[in-house]
């Protein structure tokens, strides 16, 4: 249970946000940072199971019958990760105590840094396929709205991001359903021990080809690196943690997580190798192009993302052991320098190397923390960074052939180029003559968070061998075999150590002619950017789709309705086409009665096709509907009946809201139009109707409605099979309907602003329909007081008996929103219900929530729970579906009071309106990042 607490505690972050931030402000980061450390603790406290070769597992069902679970493990993988997400996350969380100003919102951000981290932790923790899924896009949600937090001009570099890794989380849910597919299970675990079924499966190229877009994606390999540093548009600490050391780290646990399959494989291998190092290559050239400091640190994240993703390609235990120890390397030197960048940035008021000079006599503190951690990703000894490289190199050497030789010499040019880039970050911002001598150090409150991995770089350099069980657990986990790391600081004179001098000259080559290297890499290496070549696409899917919605882009409801009318009549042409003969009815397919509902619904629609005014158009199509009622009835289905009635007199109150705002009279319609149109109705409604004569009584009954009819009762308690369905064996799908509900209701809310009638409607305007005098508001408000609350009763008492006889909470609501339109209806259009829609809805959904939490006591999300009340003859089933019928009473009466608030006061709200900010909304923001032009940042 220590990992299930671990990640409770860490999700306790985004929920204490706010409250401690309005109490703490921004030094809520401490006891914030506090919560993290207990997390890293709880984690630890399993450490010693990992590290003796064990692992620690816990399992609960989610979906049991697609053997879903809520599955957690941690091995030596997960360990290795975990330590950064929780390590490197408190010592942001105590940087931004200090580096946020007074006015930022900072609960907004401390939440959200919270929720990133708890997903990041579930994703890494993660031991079934589908919750790997889940936590690997709420990373990228969450990563969405921490880059768009800075206001307009980060909402395209946000967006972008977004839309990339969310791509990648599209591939990785393809290549999980293929892999279940393969081996018949979502257990990560038992997946992985079946790698050579996977491998050997005709999906199994697809599942890598997927798994490796997903990762390059996250990863920012090319051709998609060119996120990572748009998104430098975010606040310092967010770049430290998201772009250094967890977010994009995703994309590489990925790839390390499902080597067992693909490790070795010829394809595998020379596709991460090869893009991994161009990279590197194209990332090291790219921040040697940078002034920004912070341009620099992304595109050098960039590269070393690269050379991990080589190592990963390159996939021997040897090699794989370097990527875990670079792994954990990068993630200090480069969260440090992010951390000591935005230092310098809010002392010197800049990020340009060209407007820093001689920092170090003012700041030597930052200065020497700066050098550590720069000498670390410059590969010094005897920093961990000098380690990993040397490592590197003897891994690439481990390919076969002349393939190592070419291999390590990239490798060499992407680490001098490193290595010139890691200096030009000291000298840029240290060396040379002071011109700010009003600077001073910032206190040690600032700088511990930076000082505590660049310290960390230096002595586990030093120490190197302490890291050798937790990377060896890392590669025995990952491969699936024993093996032992064995890094050391030295390793005596080998091809490795040359390289590694190789390296360290040319890379003092570069930083020395830095004026001619400049000069050369002034101009852009390439006619084009990433950037632009994403806005290209992207406007040409924009096109696409104008072009394809360009024939509904109309007020009229016949441009919106011909697509599905002509596509029902294609439908019939097909089925006319395809299928032969079939089955003789088992029952005569009609009676009497529906015949005479028949003719009176033929009546009315005609009746409705010719009527001119809208009223009489109104209730001529009401008729339709309560007639479908009486046919419903008629067969059987009372809930249906029930709800049908309802709804029909709901969309009569709602044409009533609507009627009082338009004409009278429908406009006339040309004959060459009407003509078309009757013809293209008529031979609809003869396929549709033609289609439910073929297809109705010619089978059996399904397996599942047997199910349902016979069991219905034993397996929920209760006897109304509709209702049953609906909030017990299809709870699920019930869910999402309620949610989309809420979400039609916001966007009402949204679209319609509370106001009187827009000018030139309503009453007074000419030739509408008339309003109610004040004598019928009188006549009507007292019978509403009388009817309402006798509605109310009847609302309840259906949702109470709905489990057993007809009613449930949709009908229910239904009925008190007619409770709610005669309380609003009748009055003028000022007045607003004391019901207020969005606490409705959101009591709903925390109440369907919450009913589908309790049924994880039992097995599963939503799994309803029974027990009873017997008090001598009294006796009373009880259940939670009963608690969810309410979640979904609450969000039909939000939706019903949402409509009758907004389209009896509402007005459109203008695109003018929509982007003015209400007073008081505006948020202040912390003096921080630049846009990525002033950067200068070449995507």
């Amino acid at each position: 249970m220590a990992l299930v607490i671990a990640l409770l505690v860490l999700a306790s972050t985004a929920v204490v946000a706010h409250p401690l931030s309005n109490r703490l402000g921004r030094d809520a980061g401490y006891p914030l940072g506090a919560l993290f450390l207990v997390s890293l603790g709880l984690v630890a406290t399993q450490a010693p199971v990992v590290l003796d070769g064990g692992a620690v597992e816990v399992e609960r069902q989610w979906i049991p019958a697609l053997d879903v679970a809520f599955r957690l493990h941690l091995d030596g993988l997960s360990l290795l990760f975990a330590i950064l997400v929780l390590g490197v996350g408190a010592l942001i969380m105590s940087y931004c105590a200090r580096y946020l100003s007074a006015e930022y919102d900072h609960g907004r951000l401390y939440l959200l840094l919270g929720a990133f981290a708890t997903a990041m932790l579930g994703l890494v923790l993660a031991a079934d396929m589908v919750l790997l899924f889940v936590f690997f896009e709420l990373t990228t949600l969450a990563s969405f709205f921490l880059i768009g937090g800075q206001g307009l001009g980060s909402a395209k570099p946000a967006t972008r991001a977004f839309v990339i890794t969310a791509t990648g989380g599209l591939s990785l849910l393809a290549a999980v359903a293929l892999m279940v597919s393969v081996v018949g299970t979502t257990n990560l675990t038992e997946a992985l021990e079946r790698s050579d079924e996977i491998a050997s499966s005709p999906q199994g190229p697809w599942i890598a080809g997927l798994l490796i877009l997903a990762a390059f994606t996250k990863s920012a390999q090319l051709p998609f690196h060119f996120w990572l540093p748009d998104a430098m548009v975010a606040l310092t600490p967010v770049s430290a943690y998201l772009h250094a050391a967890t977010l994009v780290k995703a994309g590489i646990y990925v790839l390390l997580r499902f080597s067992p399959p693909f490790a070795g494989m010829p394809g595998w291998t020379i596709v991460l190798v090869s893009v991994g190092l161009a990279t590197s290559l194209v990332g090291a050239v790219f921040a040697l192009q940078q002034h920004d400091l912070k341009a620099l640190l992304a595109y050098s994240t960039v590269s070393q993302l690269g050379w991990i993703v080589a190592l990963i390609g390159v996939g021997t235990t040897a090699a794989l052991a370097v990527a875990a120890l670079h792994t954990f390397a990068h993630a200090l030197f480069k969260a440090t320098l992010f951390m000591l960048v935005g230092i310098i940035d809010r002392e010197a008021g800049s990020r340009d190397i060209r407007e820093l000079q001689g920092l170090y006599k003012v700041m030597p503190v930052t200065a020497t923390l700066t050098a550590l951690a720069a000498l670390s990703m410059a590969g010094m000894p005897p920093f961990l960074g000098f380690v990993s490289k040397e490592e590197a190199y003897s891994a690439f050497l481990e390919l076969p052939g002349s393939w190592g030789w070419v291999v390590a010499g990239v490798a060499v040019v992407s680490a001098a180029t490193t290595f010139a880039y890691s200096f030009r970050i000291l000298y840029g911002a240290f060396g040379g003559r002071n011109t700010q001598a009003s600077l001073y150090e910032p206190g040690w409150s600032f700088l511990l968070p930076a000082a505590v991995p660049a310290v960390a770089g230096l002595v586990l350099g030093l120490a190197v061998g302490t890291l050798n069980p937790l990377v060896s657990r890392t590669v025995q986990d990952t491969l699936m075999v024993e093996t032992d790391a064995d890094l050391a600081l030295w390793h005596g004179f080998e091809p490795a150590l040359y390289l590694s001098v190789l390296t360290i000259g040319i890379g003092v080559l570069l930083f020395l002619l830095r004026a001619p290297v400049d000069r050369v890499l002034h101009r852009p290496l390439l006619p084009f950017t990433g950037v632009q070549v994403y806005e290209s696409l992207f406007s040409g899917v924009q096109r696409l789709g104008e072009l394809v919605g360009r024939s509904t882009r109309s007020g009229a409801l016949a441009a919106h309705l011909v697509w599905p009318v002509l596509a029902v009549g294609a439908l019939a042409a097909v089925g006319v086409a395809v299928v032969g003969d079939l089955p003789v009815p088992a029952a005569p397919l009609t009676r009497a009665g529906d015949w005479v509902v028949v003719a009176l619904v033929v009546v009315a629609v005609v009746g409705t096709v010719v009527v001119r005014n809208r009223l009489g158009a109104v209730s001529l199509l009401g008729a339709v509907g309560f007639l479908v009622a009486v046919w419903f009835l008629l067969a059987g289905g009372v809930d249906l009946a029930l709800t049908q009635t309802l709804v029909e007199v709901l969309t009569v109150v709602v044409a009533v809201l609507v009627l009082r705002r338009l004409p009278r009279t429908f406009t006339p319609t040309p004959r060459r139009r009407v003509v078309p149109a009757a013809a293209l109705a008529v031979g609809a409604g003869l396929a549709a109707g033609l289609a439910t004569l073929a297809l109705t009584g010619r089978r059996d009954p399904s397996p599942a409605s047997e199910t349902l009819l016979t069991q219905g009762e034993e397996l929920t308690g209760g006897t109304n099979v509709v209702n049953t369905i609906l909030v017990d064996f299809r709870g699920l799908d019930t869910f999402g309907e309620i949610t989309v509900l809420a979400v039609a209701a916001v966007g009402l809310l949204a679209l319609l602003r509370r106001d009187a009638p827009a000018e030139g409607t309503g009453a007074g305007a000419p030739d509408a329909v008339a309003d109610t005098t004040a004598g019928d508001r009188t006549i009507f408000a007292v019978t509403s007081r009388l009817l309402v609350p006798v509605v109310v009763v009847i609302s309840l008492v259906l949702l109470y008996r709905g489990h057993n006889d007809p009613g449930g909470g949709f009908i229910a609501a239904l009925v008190g929103g007619l409770g709610v339109a005669l309380v609003q209806v009748p009055r003028s259009s000022g007045h607003r219900s004391r019901l207020r829609a969005v606490p409705l809805l959101s009591a709903g959904l925390v109440v369907a929530v919450g009913a589908g939490l309790l049924g994880l006591l039992q097995d599963s999300f939503l799994q309803p729970l029974r027990s009873s009340i017997e008090i001598g003859s009294f006796y009373q089933s009880l259940t939670t579906s009963l608690i969810f019928d309410v979640g979904v009473y609450l969000v039909v009466v939000g939706l019903v009071v949402a409509a009758v608030d907004r389209l009896a006061n509402g007005r459109v709200v203008e695109a003018a309106e929509a982007t003015q900010v209400p007073p008081g909304d505006t948020d202040p923001v912390a003096k921080d990042e630049p846009t990525t032009e002033r950067a200068g940042v070449q995507p």
